[in-house]
């Protein structure tokens, strides 16, 4: 379970990244607030470039610290006491961010979150009233649950994967004894017995052994519908004969959040299944909000359940009548002021904001300037 913002661990630099109802929480109690807002990119890897994000940061913060006559004395000090919060916490950094991105908030009296990100961040300081929330849409994938399932005929892995964090596995096995049982049976016909008698034995072996692995297979398909609910994804991998007969026998409401991974094998270390496994579930979350924007904007144009266009997007948020943002990285990059408005606006209403990139993001670009909703109801 997860804790709680104001629960948060905040030690040894590594902290759990928000979830979407955490960050919505964060920006409400914070709307008339004056909050400084750091994002980093934390990509560079070469020793050269140590320390290259903390020059970065320190031309930011100068370009935007309350100074001279014309700062109020007030929000000067409020500035400098959140900025010596977030200060303290990057001290953990000396050379290099901890992964590609690293994202902070502080008010003048208390540490509103800090943490690295495993999704790439831009470059990016603010001191303005609330959170500057639209550049952290793009990490909240990361806490959608992903399930990986490394299968064979005779056993199956489970693996969960969320928020950068591959659980142990869970395995599942066919019988064990009937399998030993069948494996000892066919040793003893081909050695002792010819003819019909060995070939009559051999069969029934092998219907056994079909037997036990469709079992297996309906026992885990109950399992993966009981972990992945309405949200989560399932990456699929192992021996590609029962990875097709275990995705013939996935629901349809379970198949289209579904991708089978090539690559993937049973006996493949933990290390090694993480990287496909997060691999696999980043192309998966592509295919499936390439397909959200496709069916939004056929929806748009047919005058059902979809708006495109920053526009009529604007107008339908003011209505509460999106169910779900979508805004291209193109976008957000072009409009940073106006995004952050829509991003906030939608966490307002508990709705949904997703940013898409690669075709996805380059088809809003294209046919709805980088903007489009579903919406809850039409007019």
């Amino acid at each position: 379970m997860r804790v709680g913002v104001s629960s948060m661990d905040f030690s040894e630099g590594r902290k759990p990244m928000l979830t979407h109802d955490e960050l919505v929480e964060i920006y409400r109690s914070c709307r008339s607030t004056k909050v400084l807002s750091i994002y980093l990119d934390g990509g560079a890897t070469d020793f050269a470039e140590r320390k290259v994000w903390l020059r970065r940061l320190e031309h930011a913060l100068d370009e935007i610290r309350p100074i001279g006559g014309d700062a109020r004395d007030d929000d000067r000090k409020a500035f400098l006491a959140a900025e010596a919060l977030l200060r303290k916490e990057l001290e953990a950094f000396p050379n290099f961010l901890p992964e590609r991105g690293w994202v902070g908030f502080a008010s003048a009296g208390k540490l509103l979150y800090c943490g690295a990100s495993r999704v790439p961040m831009p470059d990016l300081v603010r001191w303005e009233p609330g959170l500057r929330v639209a550049p952290y849409v793009r990490a909240l994938k990361q806490e959608r649950l992903v399930v990986g399932v490394l299968v064979d005929s005779r056993r199956a892995r489970i693996f969960t994967y969320q928020d950068g964090v591959l659980a142990e596995p869970e395995n599942l096995k066919a019988d064990a004894l009937t399998g030993d049982l069948s494996d000892t049976n066919q040793s003893r016909r081909a050695t002792t017995h010819s003819g019909t008698r060995g070939k009559t034995a051999t069969d029934a072996a092998q219907k056994l052994l079909e037997h036990e692995e469709q079992r297996m297979l309906k026992a885990l398909v109950s399992t993966l519908q009981d972990r992945l609910g309405n949200r989560g994804r399932l990456v699929i991998g192992g021996t590609p004969e029962v990875v097709r007969h275990l995705m013939d026998l996935l629901p349809e409401s379970v198949r289209h959040r579904t991708i089978a991974a090539s690559g993937l094998r049973v006996e493949m270390p933990d290390v090694d299944v993480r990287k496909r496994v997060e691999e696999a579930a980043s192309r998966l979350n592509q295919q499936i909000q390439e397909q959200n924007v496709a069916q939004v904007i056929d929806e748009a144009r047919s005058g059902g359940r979809g708006t495109v266009c920053a526009d009529p997007v604007t107008k339908a948020l003011r209505e509460s009548r999106v169910d779900t943002l979508f805004l291209s990285r193109g976008f957000v990059r072009a409009n940073p002021e106006y995004a952050d408005h829509m991003v906030g606006t939608a966490f307002e209403q508990n709705t949904e904001v997703e940013e898409l990139a690669a075709d996805g993001g380059h088809r809003l670009d294209t046919e709805a300037e980088g903007v489009a909703a579903r919406l809850r109801y039409v007019l």
